[in-house]
């Protein structure tokens, strides 16, 4: 028992460290802050197919201004898994991305992206806390508008910008249910990004520290409810996000077939 406690307060303690440690903008008196509260409302999914090592991988996101009163952001992500083992996964897709303005420094239009990406997923435990660490690749294809009559703009181009993503999660055990699974778990993660190539116009693009309340859906999967802070310098290097973000995610592992 004393050994197990002692595990969790590890795993807390790095993920703290890597919180507070992560890196961050210089900061320096031509810099702006902006801060706003969003709420994401989300679905993940990662459905085998029968008994096979494939599956498919498909999340939505409708991220929301406030509790729901404008976009923010619309988010749709399907992709194929290959589970290599039990422990290591590789996957890779297309996501569709549609941004909108919002804050006291907004972008100008409703901006749309492309998206292909890959990564590479391996799990472990540290005692009874299970951990998830993703490595994520992505070639975004953004659209870059430019004014026109109506105020909306039109796209003259589209940017190619690189990003790596670094990803991990801790799920703290609170309660088992009889067949021992988490009913009630303690979610954290941690994910930073960076940009890179040549149309990247800063290499810190964000990071994401996130703590959640997760309970079990039989059948289904888990439901989290959770607090995201979100730190991102906008591509001019000048202006950086504090978004306080509200988190209600539905994570299904449901199987397709036999």
């Amino acid at each position: 028992m004393i050994s197990h406690r002692c595990n969790h307060v590890r795993v807390l303690y790095l993920f703290l460290a890597a919180v507070l440690c992560r890196p961050a903008p210089a900061q320096d008196s031509a810099r702006l802050s902006d801060h706003n509260f969003h709420t994401w409302y989300m679905y993940f999914g990662d459905h085998p197919l029968g008994e096979s090592r494939w599956g498919i991988h498909f999340d939505g996101q409708f991220r929301r201004q406030g509790i729901g009163q404008r976009w923010q952001q619309l988010l749709l992500r399907p992709g194929v898994n290959y589970d290599l083992t039990a422990k290591l996964q590789l996957s890779g897709g297309y996501a569709f991305i549609r941004s909108h303005p919002y804050g006291d420094y907004p972008a100008k239009f409703v901006t749309p992206e492309h998206r292909i990406w890959e990564q590479f997923i391996v799990k472990n435990k540290v005692g009874e806390v299970g951990l998830t660490h993703r490595f994520r690749l992505e070639q975004r294809f953004i659209g870059v508008k430019v004014p026109d009559g109506d105020g909306r703009g039109r796209i003259d181009r589209y940017s190619l910008r690189h990003r790596f993503r670094y990803f991990i999660k801790g799920v703290v055990p609170i309660r088992r249910d009889a067949a021992g699974n988490n009913r009630y778990y303690l979610g954290l993660y941690n994910e930073i990004m960076f940009n890179f190539g040549r149309e990247a116009t800063t290499t810190f693009d964000q990071n994401r520290a996130y703590a959640a309340l997760g309970i079990r859906l039989p059948r289904v999967g888990n439901l989290e409810l959770g607090y995201l802070q979100q730190t991102v310098q906008q591509g001019n290097g000048r202006v950086i996000e504090f978004n306080h973000t509200l988190q209600i995610g539905i994570f299904s592992t449901l199987k397709i077939g036999r």
